[in-house]
């Protein structure tokens, strides 16, 4: 390890690799800020030219510079804009946007950053310590624990669900479920619930979905309220340190979060989506009653959270590619193509045969951690002066970044018509106060479900893998425990508000 260690030292701080870093992380960072232009997108656009490098340990340097860059930098339109263009930073919206509202985005950018930066450090260093051990442990997940892994991740559900919503955000998450079954099946090739358009063949694509539940509601509510479009207070660049009683508060959550998020990283499928949703959930579930109240409403627990999260998975997501040649997430698919045309086979024996490969990327993490905190710190000031533009000015930026996100993700016109149907049924459903993000959650984790319960009961034939896989057993009874808990509680608390009001 130690002579890994130092092979992976040279290539790393060799200045062609340095400039790698650097470059891949500001490209990362800027598109990610970018609703609609996620990771999968700008790596897919960057192959052409990291195999021109010709050199592996320098190309995968620049696509993993570009890949955590734009998590990184997605967290910017999440918060400023309500426009979560990744999957992974849309639990990030959920506190971060009310903050920005309440005149904090500085501080909100702030506090990104540094869970950020922490989530991608911690996980680089654990990825440095137990990608070996760690890459035997993905091997025992099959389909039947992905599928309870993804039960855990909806069962999540009463964290995003106000007081007394519980119920509310359960039809919605079946909403997003029965969404996702649109398109072709796992089990068959054959379309579902198309009404013959060839367009809904694939689905309704995540990009479309997530801004017309987030992005084009907000423009509407600007468009018909006036009176909030002439806000001040969310204008207001102030407040961008964090004081030392918010950053003890944050510690705790960014120590929980980097390695947690780190370890469902790892599993393959998984990914910083899963990692962020279910960090911003047991925060919630652990926060005081006090502390609970404010989580939706700009909690800086529910920042940090999935923050750090996401970032931490997106580090942990290179030990299944590196060490075994699975993709961990759609995005290192695309990585994992990329190694292939660079004439690099990634698995067990990458460590052996190619271990400057393996080492440096390790080690470029962190350099890139590093650099975008240092790029991203002086220029907070700066980027979230787009909130010092007038709301009414900036209807017109939210939509045409709504729109031109939807349109590129599938480039097709049929996109806009969808997301401007989706946008009036999430205005409306806002205003009968429904919670939309267990939708987006049931959408996002409904497909996955059901390939891997598709393939577990092919495999098993029928539901008996539940029983005869304990580590599945053990998924689903936690998952239980996850629904459970917090109604419990909340009988609890009502039953203890009651006696105190009959002994008033």
């Amino acid at each position: 390890m130690i002579e890994g260690l130092l092979i992976g030292l040279e290539t790393a701080f060799s200045l062609q690799n340095l400039l790698m870093v650097i470059g891949g992380c500001l490209i990362g960072t800027f598109i990610g800020m970018l609703p609609g232009l996620g990771p999968m997108s700008i790596i897919a656009i960057m192959i052409p030219v990291a195999i021109t490098l010709g050199d592996p340990a320098a190309a995968l340097i620049l696509l993993a510079g570009v890949y955590y860059g734009a998590i990184f930098g997605g967290s910017t339109s999440s918060i400023l804009l309500n426009a979560p263009g990744v999957a992974g930073t849309v639990a990030t919206s959920f506190d971060g946007y009310p903050m920005a509202r309440a005149g904090m985005a500085g501080k909100a950018l702030t506090i990104a950053a540094i869970s950020s930066f922490a989530g991608g450090t911690v996980g680089a260093i654990l990825l440095m310590v137990f990608a070996p051990a760690l890459s035997s442990v993905a091997l025992l997940f099959h389909s039947a624990e992905y599928f309870a892994l993804m039960v855990v991740g909806l069962s999540a559900i009463a964290a995003f669900a106000g007081t007394g919503q519980v119920a509310k955000a359960l039809l919605m998450t079946i909403l997003g479920l029965i969404m996702a079954t649109v398109g072709e099946g796992a089990l068959f090739n054959m379309p579902r619930f198309t009404m013959g358009l060839m367009d809904l063949q694939s689905g309704f694509s995540f990009i479309t979905l997530a801004m017309a539940i987030f992005a084009l509601p907000e423009a509407l509510f600007l468009v018909m309220n006036p009176a909030r479009s002439a806000q001040g207070d969310s204008g207001k660049i102030e407040n961008l340190r964090i004081s030392k009683k918010e950053a003890r508060a944050i510690a705790p959550v960014i120590g929980r979060q980097s390695i947690q998020g780190f370890f469902i990283g790892v599993l393959p499928g998984a990914g910083a989506t899963i990692a962020s949703f279910l960090g911003y959930a047991v925060e919630r579930n652990l926060a005081s009653e006090e502390e609970r109240k404010e989580f939706g409403h700009g909690s800086i627990k529910g920042l940090s959270a999935p923050e750090t999260a996401n970032n931490a998975a997106c580090t942990g997501s290179f030990v299944p590619l590196l060490t075994l040649g699975i993709p961990g997430s759609g995005t290192t698919a695309i990585l994992l193509g990329a190694l292939i045309a660079l004439n690099v086979n990634p698995g067990p024996r990458l460590m052996v045969d190619e271990p400057q490969i393996f080492w440096a990327v390790i080690i470029s993490m962190y350099i890139g951690n590093l650099i975008l905190l240092i790029l991203n710190l002086p220029l907070i000031p700066y980027i979230a002066k787009i909130l010092a533009i007038p709301r009414n000015y900036l209807i017109p930026f939210i939509l045409f970044f709504t729109m031109m996100g939807s349109y590129i993700g599938q480039n097709n016109a049929t996109e806009l018509l969808i997301l401007v149907g989706f946008g009036i049924c999430a205005t409306v459903l806002r205003f009968a106060d429904y919670p939309l993000a267990p939708l987006l959650i049931g959408f996002i984790l409904g497909r996955m479900l059901e390939d891997n319960f598709s393939r577990s009961m092919q495999l098993y034939d029928g539901v008996a893998f539940v029983l005869e896989r304990p580590m599945t057993l053990g998924l689903l009874v936690l998952a239980g425990l996850l629904v459970i808990v917090p109604s419990y509680r909340a009988r609890r608390a009502k039953a203890r508000a009651a006696g105190v009001a009959d002994g008033d």
